[in-house]
């Protein structure tokens, strides 16, 4: 067995009740956003900031490849919400919307969320026992996307 079907299963395991599913498919992606937007909010020094770059940028280049190593279909996918938070960042800043408020605010409130959601489920979220499972959160959330259209993570 691959090793992203693996993980995908380990993850499916602490998310079976409906409601929960519903939450996750709310809150994943939604703290995925956020906390890119916490990271693109620390300072970075003069000589990168230059460059546009911020350490969020940095830090989605091995995250990225550590996605595509999983599976590519879910690399593809990564990199096309990761674009898309890139641009909803920007769409703040533009708005003139504190960045890192925004996103701390929101990252308590889907925190929150979820855990509601795995009291409902009667399970532990999967983070509690493999960190690596807060990064297959979001590779599940596409995954349901990809069982729609028969695509293989």
């Amino acid at each position: 067995m691959r090793q992203i079907d693996k993980l995908l299963n380990q993850y499916g395991e602490s998310h079976q009740n409906h409601t929960n599913i519903l939450i996750h498919g709310i809150a994943v992606p939604s703290i995925f956003f956020v906390t890119i937007g916490l990271i693109y909010a620390i300072p970075v020094p003069e000589a990168i900031a230059q460059y546009e770059v911020t350490f969020a940028h940095i830090l989605a280049i091995p995250m990225l490849m550590y996605y595509f190593k999983l599976s590519g279909p879910i690399g593809a996918a990564m990199t096309l919400l990761t674009l898309g938070v890139f641009g909803g960042i920007q769409l703040l800043e533009y708005l003139h919307i504190s960045v890192w408020r925004f996103s701390l605010v929101l990252f308590v409130m889907m925190w929150v969320l979820q855990f509601v959601g795995h009291q409902i489920e009667g399970k532990k979220p999967s983070f509690f026992e493999d960190l690596r499972f807060l990064l297959v959160g979001p590779a599940w959330w596409w995954n349901h996307f990809f069982k729609r259209f028969n695509i293989k993570p």
